[in-house]
């Protein structure tokens, strides 16, 4: 009998649109193949798909259009803005760049700090709250150090985290920046399309999406740069985007990314409310069948389509495997390296216990997800939940 699957990870990616698919056939054929930076006709058509994409991004954040340049995704994008702002500085004047962030960020932007301080910067990583939210106090002393002379170089915390969905208080945090007179970067990867992301009310230097969350190409993104003298380039090339991202641009992939950014900007609010709804149902029924389920974030304001929860009792590994062989296509945040599997970063940040972050699964909904998904969805998570329970007891026995 056939498994009736379900995709419960739109947070990882997700399925590229039909209008988006067609808008980008031109430019992967022979009509609009040329090199944008050519001067003839095909080079003029690749152009004018390029910059049409930029403003449709540009519109989509609320930002001019000569403050976006297209990137090969997040993470390069993440790197440009963190790694970029402490070379800068460590070039321009020899000084100790100090970047401040939280110990909940993606892997991009950690391990962009990690670079930055084997470089000579100095890392401070602000302290969370049990359910993720940076403590705003810790975040104003770092920024009282302006008096000194030793404010730091750049703030970057995430708008939304990818692995539990708790929303950071990124306007409120980009104010307090601001006032200070420090730069202050977020990755709205996992917000955008899923929150109000208008850049024209929040007082950014950078910002950050990435095309396959949206219903993109995988291998595109775009970085929103305020003021382009407070960022170095990571690539070093000819002088396509202004030298910051030079390159011959990925046009299909831009031109993708600029549909996909107009649609999920115009639909957010629509998407928004129905996700949520999904997503509380399905927390509802598998809290119902599952009675000591752990929702980790649950305390904070939440992004409506990311639901990240503890069976005590498993690994999630194991969960995961089971989930996967009965048809729901979940995630972890875990990672399993020489055997081992180890909690998520975040979730230890947090200060949940190892045994329940080892356990931790995300289920996060999207375009593929609608309600009559739900009773299944909650059916199969409690059965896989007692058969890895009955495994993990049969082996304490054996």
């Amino acid at each position: 009998m056939p498994v009736h699957r379900i995709y419960l990870d739109h947070a990882a990616t997700t399925p590229v649109r039909r209008e988006v698919r067609e808008a980008m056939l031109p430019y992967l054929g022979d009509d609009a193949f040329g090199n944008p930076s050519s001067g003839h006709h095909f080079g003029r058509q690749a152009r004018a798909g390029l910059e049409n994409a930029r403003a449709q991004v540009a519109a989509a954040l609320g930002v001019p259009v000569h403050e976006v340049l297209f990137t090969s995704g997040g993470t390069e994008a993440d790197n440009m803005a963190v790694l970029g702002a402490a070379m800068l500085q460590l070039g321009e004047s020899g000084g100790t760049p100090h970047l401040v962030s939280s110990p909940t960020e993606h892997k991009a932007v950690l391990a962009a700090l990690h670079e930055a301080e084997r470089l000579g910067a100095r890392v401070t990583l602000l302290p969370v709250d049990a359910d993720g939210v940076v403590a705003l106090a810790a975040l104003d002393e770092q920024l009282a150090h302006r008096a000194t002379g030793k404010s730091p170089t750049l703030v970057s915390v995430m708008w939304v985290n990818n692995e539990t969905g708790v929303i950071q208080p990124v306007p409120e945090i980009a104010a307090r920046c601001a006032a200070a007179g420090v730069p202050f970067h977020t990755d709205a990867v996992q917000a955008f399309g899923k929150l109000p992301v208008d850049l024209k009310a929040v007082p950014v230097a950078s910002a950050v999406i990435s095309a396959h969350k949206i219903g993109g190409p995988k291998g595109v993104g775009a970085i929103f740069v305020r003021d382009r003298k407070g960022v170095q380039g990571m690539v070093h090339g000819g002088g396509q985007q202004g030298g910051l991202r030079p390159g011959t641009e990925n046009v299909a992939g831009a031109v993708g990314l600029g549909v996909a950014a107009e649609l999920a900007a115009q639909e957010q609010p629509a998407n928004c409310a129905r996700y949520q709804e999904i997503r509380d149902a399905i927390e509802a029924a598998i809290r119902a069948a599952v009675p000591d389920l752990v929702v980790h974030g649950a305390g904070a304001p939440r992004a409506p389509n990311i639901l990240n929860m503890s069976a005590p009792g498993v690994d999630s590994e194991a969960l995961l495997m089971h989930l996967d062989l009965a048809g729901l296509a979940c995630a972890s945040g875990s990672a399993c390296s020489t055997g081992a599997v180890e909690p998520s970063h975040v979730l230890t940040a947090m200060g949940v216990p190892r045994d329940l972050a080892i356990a931790a699964v995300r289920m996060s909904v999207g375009s593929l997800s609608t309600m009559d998904q739900v009773p299944h969805i909650a059916r199969t998570f409690a059965r896989c939940v007692a058969k890895v329970r009955q495994l993990r007891e049969a082996l304490a026995r054996a």
